[in-house]
């Protein structure tokens, strides 16, 4: 695999990255371990984490992932010097007051939060320390519309610059990233970054794939023109898009034993669980067979082959997930299949977004 520079950044990482937002829920530590090692092994060498997994978030998992990791680079000393090892600090509580005390993301907290996450990763810098969702009032996680009524921000994307850019003069953070942000945050953080002479973005992390692309509706120009790169996650749609749940016709309870919307309300609430995202999903992977692929490769391979995409985030639970995952690249998607793919997309305009 060859490797892509993100942004302006001085890192260089591999068009798959292995997301691990399950380790410590869904995982247990000595399986999260073979499948880092395996992810090295086959030539990934970046990972992405954050300070509130595993998911979905709880009191009694907050931090479990970070922590997997990081006693794996302890037995595995010398993984740590072949890996872009990225986390993020978390934005506003969203209920979840385990995380920090008070509703918002002071500067203090960004450092409390990177101190923290080093310990837990037992490393002394972190390549990629991004913000995981904005201090300000934006529409994510299922929500589609801006409601300037819901504005609670409290600390200017100036100060959060700052505190930043305190980390990367200490030596604790190489470069710094978004996520789950929008045109106007992206350009806004590398307008005040040139302005006042800080760090720049070098990423934005938000989801992209065939059931939710609004990223190309003017976020995809944005960092086109200010040369940020797109770290895409959810790519197979919390599994909507592997076929697991065509069958069923479900992602409730019933749904396949394990999968992790039939586990979590929590998590089937959001987005992905909405029954028009089922609904297209199905129709996607009917597709993906037509043309004789899986719908695991299908969707992959529409991430991978993206210009848009600078690495792919893969989540998963196992080592046979993680082969297929791995297996994808390579797969080319014909005109025909990507112009069938944009005419199902014309129809029913993103649903899970």
């Amino acid at each position: 695999m060859h490797t892509t520079r993100l942004g302006q950044s001085d890192l260089h990482v591999t068009p798959i990255c292995l997301g691990t937002m399950t380790f410590g829920e869904q995982v247990s530590e000595a399986d999260a371990h073979a499948i880092l090692a395996r992810a090295l092994e086959r030539g990934v060498n970046f990972i992405d984490t954050a300070e509130m997994y595993a998911v979905p978030a709880r009191a009694e998992t907050y931090g479990a992932t970070e922590t997997i990791i990081g006693n794996w680079f302890a037995k595995n000393p010398g993984a740590r010097q072949k890996l872009v090892v990225a986390s993020k600090v978390a934005g506003p509580s969203r209920g979840m007051p385990w995380i920090r005390e008070g509703s918002g993301m002071t500067a203090a907290d960004i450092v409390a939060s990177c101190d923290a996450s080093l310990r837990r990763l037992q490393t002394e810098v972190i390549d990629l320390y991004q913000i995981h969702w904005p201090e300000r009032h934006v529409p994510a996680f299922g929500a589609k519309y801006y409601d300037p009524a819901k504005e609670t921000s409290q600390t200017p994307i100036h100060d959060q610059l700052d505190a930043l850019a305190g980390l990367v003069k200490a030596g604790k953070v190489r470069a710094i990233g978004l996520s789950n942000e929008t045109p106007y945050g992206v350009h806004e953080f590398v307008r005040l970054a040139e302005q006042h002479g800080l760090p720049r973005v070098a990423s934005v992390q938000n989801p992209y794939c065939l059931l939710n692309r609004s990223y190309e509706n003017a976020l995809d120009e944005t960092c086109h023109r200010l040369g940020v790169s797109l770290l895409a996650y959810s790519p197979l749609a919390f599994g909507l898009l592997t076929g697991k749940f065509d069958a069923s016709g479900t992602t409730g309870p019933d749904a396949p034993k394990g999968a992790r919307m039939a586990r979590y309300e929590s998590v089937r609430k959001q987005r992905w669980g909405r029954p028009e995202a089922l609904a297209a999903a199905r129709r996607y992977n009917a597709l993906a067979r037509e043309h004789g692929l899986t719908p695991t490769q299908m969707a992959l391979a529409f991430c991978y082959t993206k210009w848009q995409v600078a690495s792919t985030i893969i989540g998963v639970t196992s080592l046979a997930q993680l082969d297929e995952d791995l297996d994808a690249w390579g797969t080319t998607l014909a005109p025909d299949l990507l112009a069938a793919i944009d005419a199902l997309r014309a129809e029913m305009h993103d649903p899970a977004i």
